[in-house]
């Protein structure tokens, strides 16, 4: 029995189950679209590519699942580019479906190829994110293809996969038992653990350190590997330092969570991390903000004070920026499961140290203290820091949080207690602008009993104020807090510490966002008192309806002890701070 190529691929995304596909109409993916119509499987109609592929991000992170995009080809497909890209450095799965020109005309330049310098290879431009990219040269590879491209985004180091199909190939007919034996195939591939002799040699040294430190990233949330990160944590008392994207791995509210490390963290982080002897890196990277440029005054002493140990799913990952003494391939959640067994096995008791509980104890009060007088301000515009504290007042501990970049990634990471692990979705890797609105469409999608709040900035939530549009016609029920500083302010402060002007960072007028909102038929609250802000939010999340609220923020420089090697590039030899004095 012969069906057409559209219809079975919905069919294959129902019986893998698919809940949604995020994306934009166009004349190459309408049979597609025609078949996704009377099917289970729900096309989010976006107004913008870069939308749709950050909505499908934010719902694979909230779902713990593969994401779906689809796009047009030429314009459309480089619109959504940036979205895919983030979700790339970000390690999230998602599978795009990209319409193309017809098969009989490569190379020919029809309407809207991208062919200046390949003839057909228009898909090229996603090579250098994507885990890989396939061009579907037939109907009857299309299954193969298919099946390969979630098996690929789900395992090892997780990421986005892209597959161009020509539009003549969606609308031809194909064998069903094509389709049908490739769903037999298992969805669930079993992942590499760690040998017990490795697990007792890492358990050891680290147990038997003078300062031992738990370096955790992003890799513990993508594993779903947090309560074993913390269940290893409760018996060894192991003090834990995270990288951004490792943000909320262990609750903010441990006892041993010391917090966010480098450009960003705090002198306590940061020294913690640079005096540690042995160091047990989980799932990261160690990318440049986290370790401050990998300065060793910073952040990070390896190989001169501290000693690494690493384990990552992905062996490139290990050793890239530091030496190891011992490195191990294996999914965190399996690793994490022996090396808690052995901890158990040699050390029965437990490990206490009542001295270090105490001493981070200490430092939470003094952080939180130095922070009370802005964060009980009734300034108008407001103090960011008393933004953060009404936000965590009012909502529950699982609530989820998408930022943006500048002052809500970079405050939220150093000041914003997360107690739910995966309830933070950060733009990490790309750190793009624009990621925050439209990632809280798909989270909220992705976990509808969740209270679900952007907190982003007016350059952020300016990039594609079109998500609102989708927010209206699905009716989903997120609160967007713009935390309005009429600029981008981040590169405002360092322009104006090193070169002494703000031009190009400024905007002449503010926005008013409120308003914009109502355009768009979703509700619009533009505060005008710090007094007024907290009562909004609680009556906009119990509104149940997708809401805007506009607050007029304070460009006030997030604190820092760390360095970024930029600083050094505009002001060689001076010590200048991200920090304007006046």
């Amino acid at each position: 029995m012969k069906d057409l190529i559209a219809h079975q691929v919905v069919s294959y995304l129902e019986d893998r189950g698919v809940e949604y596909v995020f994306g934009l109409c166009g004349h190459t993916n309408i049979a597609l679209l025609s078949a996704l119509e009377k099917s289970s499987v729900h096309f989010v109609n976006t107004r913008h590519e870069q939308i749709a592929a950050h909505a499908a991000d934010g719902y694979a992170r909230a779902k713990k699942t593969t994401s779906v995009v689809l796009s047009h080809l030429g314009p459309g497909m480089s619109n959504a580019a940036t979205g895919v890209a983030n979700a790339a450095l970000d390690c999230i799965p998602m599978v795009v479906i990209i319409g193309d020109i017809p098969s009989h005309y490569y190379g020919k330049h029809p309407h809207q190829e991208v062919n200046l310098h390949a003839d057909g290879a228009q898909s090229e431009m996603y090579r250098p994110f994507c885990k890989r990219v396939w061009r579907v040269e037939s109907p009857e590879l299309f299954p193969e293809i298919l099946e390969k491209a979630f098996q690929l985004a789900e395992s090892g180091q997780p990421g986005p996969v892209a597959i161009d199909v020509p539009m003549d190939i969606f609308s031809k007919e194909v064998e069903v038992e094509r389709f049908a034996r490739v769903k037999k195939n298992t969805r669930n591939l079993s992942k590499p653990s760690l040998d017990e002799d490795v697990a007792k040699e890492i358990v050891t040294r680290m147990v038997e350190a003078k300062k031992p430190l738990l370096y955790v990233g992003g890799g513990i949330i993508l594993a779903d590997a947090a309560e074993e990160l913390q269940a290893f944590v409760d018996h060894t008392n192991i003090p834990v330092a995270h990288s951004l994207m490792g943000k909320g791995a262990l609750p903010d509210d441990h006892p041993f969570t010391l917090g966010m490390s480098g450009f960003w963290g705090t002198q306590y982080i940061n020294d913690s991390c640079r005096t540690a002897d042995y160091i047990l890196g989980l799932g990261t990277r160690f990318k440049e903000a986290d370790c401050s440029s990998w300065y060793p005054e910073f952040t990070f002493d390896i190989p001169g004070t501290s000693k690494l140990i690493h384990i990552d799913i992905d062996s490139s990952e290990i050793g890239r920026n530091y030496p190891v003494e011992i490195g191990a391939v294996a999914d965190l959640k399996q690793a994490l499961k022996v090396l808690t067994k052995v901890a158990k096995q040699l050390y029965p008791q437990g490990i206490q140290r009542p001295e270090l509980k105490q001493e981070i104890a200490n430092y939470r009060a003094e952080f939180k203290s130095s922070n009370s007088t802005m964060e009980q301000s009734d300034a108008y515009p407001m103090m960011p820091e008393r933004i953060l504290a009404d936000v965590r007042a009012v909502l529950p501990r699982d609530a989820i949080i998408t930022t943006d970049v500048g002052w809500n990634k970079n405050g939220v990471g150093q000041q914003f207690p997360i107690y739910t692990p995966g309830s933070i979705q950060i733009p990490g890797g790309y750190a793009t602008m624009g990621f925050g609105a439209p990632a809280a469409l798909g989270a909220k999608l992705a976990c509808p009993d969740k209270v679900v709040i952007a907190l982003i900035g007016d350059g952020g939530f300016g990039q594609n104020p079109a998500v609102l549009a989708t927010a209206a016609y699905e009716k989903i029920p997120v609160v967007w807090v713009v935390m309005n500083n009429n600029a981008f302010g981040t590169i405002a402060g360092l322009e104006k510490a090193h070169y002494g002007t703000t031009f190009g960072t400024i905007f002449p007028e503010p926005t008013d966002f409120a308003a914009i909102a109502k355009a768009y038929g979703v509700e619009g609250i533009s505060i005008q008192s710090a007094a007024e802000f907290k009562p909004a939010l609680e009556k906009a999340i119990a509104s149940n309806k997708p809401t805007v609220i506009d607050v007029r923020m304070i460009n006030n420089p997030v604190p820092t002890t760390g360095h970024w090697n930029i600083l050094d590039i505009y002001s060689p030899g001076k010590k200048v701070s991200h920090v304007s004095t006046d």
